[in-house]
């Protein structure tokens, strides 16, 4: 495949916009860049995919998901509204995924792999909890996956509120997925794994304890970690120490565990993140939402923290996330000089590659340069002030919507091209979805009564 007539942004760490160069692929890989004509010529039988002056650059890449909130949109929540973050998880989400089946399990997923097809998010990290359907929900959520053409990487979030029995099924639900991961045949290679831990709120030391020798030397864990101060409170009281100290004893920090808000963490824990080179994801929007506050993102990237992007269920559309994270810190703190674009770059490129590639080493993702894999999205942006390397990032922000992604590959295939989602049935994924929803929304009733 030869793709011309592109503008083609590399997101190298020296960022490059490059015109009149065309992109080759063979298989699922970049192969080379070069001058049109040139690769035109060297690659005569090539497939030509012609991007009539759009912007070619790699997908975006989600640090932070929630696939398994999909039916809480729309849905009341019987009783007076939740007054804080406790009440939001007591009222809302406990009793919804406590809701779902195996159907509505799938289908919440696929309703928001059509959404990242559609807005140019080709690589989604998901944390999942069903406490009534644990026994390969992984594997249930890895087929749609492979259905999707998407890459993603998952776990199961082991929690101790629905019993001792549960969280080890949840245990083992995560060790059996991390091992058929491991050999790269789930989704032929596009679905990777990790731990996943619901919160230090939720877990006994005897769990965190069975967690962390349930996985090999070297892997990584995915927990939501002080997005309300009640999960500092709670450790304090069951420990004497702080979140991340806590963590950090049982040996849950690492390279490749993923802490997810850190809204309300200090100094000395984000050190320590630094000192064990922890990934911490950032979601504005979702922090706004539930109104727990702002973590203070400038001042951990500044001391070494890799901050990334999530966007924890929200919709799949990440430069929405970069708006609000630009937005957001500016009126936390009165003064239009907070958050710079190129932190709110550093988080939503550079940092969510990193993190990607440790899930996919070797796969280069979030770069478009030869040998990384063709995970790329074609964008109608026809910009009417100059575009550089340099402004791009304020041109994505004031200037970019998701409408404006046209086609969406992951490697090497197109998944949708010209605005048509080639690889599901959109209509039919959200009339079947629709369909079981009353009867999610029943037992959601049920267990929110309770």
């Amino acid at each position: 495949m030869l793709i011309i007539n592109g503008t083609l942004v590399t997101w190298e760490k020296e960022n490059r916009i490059l015109e009149g160069q065309a992109v080759y692929i063979e298989g699922k890989d970049i192969r080379e860049i070069g001058p049109q004509a040139e690769l035109k010529a060297k690659y005569p039988d090539a497939e030509v995919i012609d991007a009539d002056g759009q912007l070619v650059m790699p997908g975006n890449i989600c640090a932070h998901t929630h696939f398994y909130g999909a039916y809480a949109r729309g849905m009341a929540i019987p009783g007076d509204a939740p007054k804080d973050f406790p009440e939001i998880l007591e009222k809302l989400w406990w009793p919804l995924d406590k809701a779902l089946d195996g159907p509505s399990v799938r289908a919440s997923a696929q309703v928001h792999l059509v959404d990242a097809i559609k807005h140019g998010t080709t690589t989604l990290i998901d944390h999942h909890a069903s406490p009534n359907f644990i026994t390969n929900s992984l594997d249930a959520i890895a087929a749609e996956v492979d259905a999707s053409g998407l890459r993603a990487v998952l776990c199961y979030e082991v929690t101790d509120r629905d019993g001792e029995e549960k969280a080890l099924m949840g245990v083992r639900e995560n060790v059996s997925f991390i091992d058929k991961a491991a050999k790269g045949t789930v989704a032929d290679g596009r679905v990777a794994a990790t731990f996943g831990l619901h919160a230090s709120l939720t877990l006994t030391d005897k769990t965190l304890a069975v967690c962390r020798d349930a996985v090999a030397d070297g892997g990584g864990f995915h927990i939501h970690v002080a997005e309300h101060e009640a999960d500092e409170y709670d450790s304090l009281k069951k420990s004497g120490l702080r979140v991340v100290d806590r963590l950090h004893k049982f040996e849950i920090l690492g390279p490749s565990t993923i802490v997810a808000h850190g809204v309300h963490i200090d100094h000395l824990e984000a050190q320590l993140l630094v000192d064990t080179d922890t990934w911490l994801s950032h979601q504005p929007r979702s922090n706004m939402n539930n109104a727990v506050g702002v973590a203070q993102v400038e001042s951990l990237l500044r001391a070494g923290v890799k901050v990334c992007l999530g966007n924890d269920g929200f919709t799949q559309d990440m430069w929405t996330e970069w708006k609000t994270a630009y937005l957001l810190h500016k009126v936390w703190h009165g003064d239009p000089r907070r958050m710079n674009g190129i932190d709110v770059v550093q988080m939503g490129i550079y940092n969510n590659a990193a993190l990607a590639n440790v899930f996919f080493p070797g796969r280069g993702l979030g770069v478009l340069a030869v040998g990384s894999a063709a995970d790329l999205i074609f964008v109608d942006y026809h910009a009417f002030t100059p575009l550089t390397a340099g402004n791009l990032p304020w041109h994505i922000l004031f200037g970019f919507n998701e409408s404006m992604v046209t086609a969406t590959m992951v490697d090497g295939r197109f998944l949708m091209r010209d605005k048509e989602v080639l690889v599901l049935e959109e209509a039919r994924i959200a009339a079947e979805a629709q369909a079981l929803a009353p009867a999610v929304w029943e037992r959601y009733q049920r267990f929110a009564e309770k």
